[in-house]
C-alpha cells in the first residue's frame, strides 16, 4: 500500500513538473516555432505545407508513380536497387529543409525527436533483431560538428520502436567533398569506397538512418560496403527526400 501510494505520488509530481514546464516553454512547432498542443507537433500551417510520402511510390526506391498498375517504377524494373526498400517520411521542401537545416548546422537537437515521430511509423514491421545503422560522418566532420545527426536521428528511432542501433557497424574512412551541385554519377564516382564495414552485419537485416535523400549515392556506396560484409538485406528511412530533381534521375 505505501509503495502505491509513492508511485502515485511520483506519478503526480511528474505530471505537475509536465505542466509547469508546458507553461513556461509551451510546445513549439519545429517548423516555425509557433505555440502548439503537443510536443513535437506541427502548427496547421506547417502540417498543410507538407507533403507525407508514407508508402506511397514504387515498392522498392518509393520515388512516386504516375498513374499505373505497376508497384515497380521503371528504373528499378531495369535495374533492380540494392536497397531493397527506401522510404522518406516527406517530401524535401521549405518545412522540412528547416528542420534539416536546424538540425544539422542550428545543433537544435529536439528536431531529431520531431524527425523520427513521423518516420517511425515506416518501421512498422520490421523484424525485432534489425539493426538501424545511421549514415557515419568522417571523423574530421564529426569533430567540427559535435555530433552526428543521422545518429541522433536514429537513437530516437531505436527508442520509439525498440530496435537496436548499430552505429559503429559503419565507417566513413575517407573524407569526401560536398556532393551538393554534383550530378549523380559524380555523386557516384566521389562516395565510391568511402565506406567500410566493422563485424556484426553478415546475415543481419539493415535499416540505413539518413536526414536527406537526394540522389542516393551516399545510401548505395554503404549499401554496398554492407553488402559486401554480409547483410541479408539492406532499407534506408530518411527524414525528407528530393522528388522533382532531374539529377536524382540514375
Amino acid at each position: 500500500m505505501a509503495s502505491a501510494f509513492v508511485n502515485i505520488t511520483k506519478d503526480s509530481a511528474r505530471a505537475w513538473g509536465r505542466w509547469l514546464l508546458d507553461l513556461v516553454l509551451p510546445p513549439r512547432c519545429p517548423g516555425c516555432g509557433a505555440i502548439v498542443g503537443d510536443l513535437h507537433s506541427f502548427c496547421a500551417g506547417c502540417w498543410i505545407s507538407l507533403n507525407f510520402l508514407g508508402e506511397r511510390g514504387c515498392t522498392h526506391c518509393g520515388i512516386p508513380l504516375a498513374a499505373t498498375d505497376s508497384g515497380t517504377c521503371a528504373a528499378c524494373l531495369a535495374r533492380p536497387p540494392l536497397i531493397a526498400r527506401t522510404r522518406a517520411a516527406v517530401e524535401y521542401g521549405e518545412v522540412a529543409r528547416h528542420l534539416a537545416v536546424g538540425l544539422k548546422y542550428g545543433r537544435k537537437i529536439a528536431l531529431a525527436k520531431a524527425m523520427a515521430r513521423y518516420m517511425a511509423p515506416l518501421l512498422d514491421g520490421m523484424a525485432a533483431d534489425a539493426l538501424l545503422v545511421p549514415v557515419p560522418l568522417h571523423r574530421r566532420r564529426l569533430a567540427m560538428r559535435g555530433f552526428n545527426q543521422s545518429l541522433l536521428v536514429a537513437r530516437e528511432l531505436g527508442r520509439l520502436k525498440n530496435l537496436q542501433i548499430a552505429p559503429q557497424l559503419l565507417r566513413r574512412k575517407r573524407a569526401t567533398p560536398a556532393l551538393k551541385g554534383m550530378s549523380f554519377s559524380q555523386r557516384r564516382r566521389t562516395v565510391a569506397g568511402a565506406f567500410e564495414s566493422r563485424p556484426g552485419a553478415a546475415g543481419r537485416s539493415i535499416v540505413l538512418i539518413d536526414d536527406v535523400l537526394t540522389t542516393g549515392s551516399t545510401a548505395e556506396a554503404c549499401a554496398r560496403t554492407l553488402d559486401r560484409a554480409g547483410a541479408t538485406r539492406i532499407e534506408l528511412l530518411c527524414w525528407s527526400r528530393v522528388v522533382h530533381n532531374p539529377i536524382f534521375e540514375r
